[in-house]
């Protein structure tokens, strides 16, 4: 089976509400740009032969307020990765709005508790980080969480391991690349500011980027026995 994924991660759209820590502001992107690339998907999946995914970090406000309009505008879903700590806080997601977006059709998922590293996190913090979170989300948002997404993209073989012990049903990632559409490892592109869809779409699907999604795939099954 060919790699031809293509997941795409925003983080925050338009002007940050709490400063975002060093080097996440350039995570940031326009509302107009992020409107233009969900309306941009479907023929980029026509022309290729491809399928776009949308997937959102960090349980910014700004997936309720212009994440989920553009998508059920467009007729499409997405999931967002919320972190435990951040709900009910200022610029960021409320339990209200994450059942409203369950409602709505969107997919919730885990990004942890404190967006930390969770490589050399002993064992209380990975429960802190795996289980706890998810708990917290899953009460919040009244709905199961079986999908998560490793903060900053850094992982190794004991984070996936715990993963896939949690009985995680698919794990996102930083690592760049299209994926299998039932991988449970599945790479993704985020977007930045400097992202325009109709010049860095295109050059993300093409057949070197199906070739080396489809290679790369049983390569990180034997790497991180998974």
């Amino acid at each position: 089976m060919l790699a031809r994924t293509l997941v795409l991660t925003f983080h925050g759209l338009g002007e940050p509400i709490v400063p975002p820590s060093p080097g996440e502001g350039r995570y940031f992107v326009a509302c107009d740009t992020y409107r233009r690339t969900i309306h941009a998907l479907c023929e980029l999946e026509d022309k290729n032969g491809i399928r776009a995914r949308v997937t959102f970090d960090d349980g910014n406000l700004s997936d309720y307020t212009q994440g989920m309009p553009a998508l059920i505008e467009a007729k499409r879903s997405a999931t967002f990765f919320v972190l435990a700590g951040r709900i009910d806080q200022t610029g960021y997601l409320s339990g209200a709005q994450l059942r409203e977006m369950v409602a709505a059709g969107m997919t919730i998922g885990t990004h942890g508790w404190d967006h930390v590293d969770w490589c050399g996190l002993d064992a209380a913090g990975r429960t802190r980080e795996m289980v706890d979170a998810r708990r917290k989300i899953e009460d919040a948002a009244e709905c199961a969480v079986n999908e998560a997404a490793i903060p900053f993209g850094r992982f190794d073989k004991a984070v996936l391991a715990q993963l896939k012990r949690l009985d995680y049903a698919r794990i996102y990632t930083s690592t760049g690349g299209l994926s299998r559409d039932t991988a449970w490892f599945c790479p993704r592109w985020s977007a930045t500011d400097t992202f325009d869809p109709q010049r860095d779409l295109p050059a993300r699907v093409g057949p070197g980027q199906v070739l080396r999604g489809t290679l790369y795939a049983p390569l990180r099954r034997l790497r991180y026995r998974i």
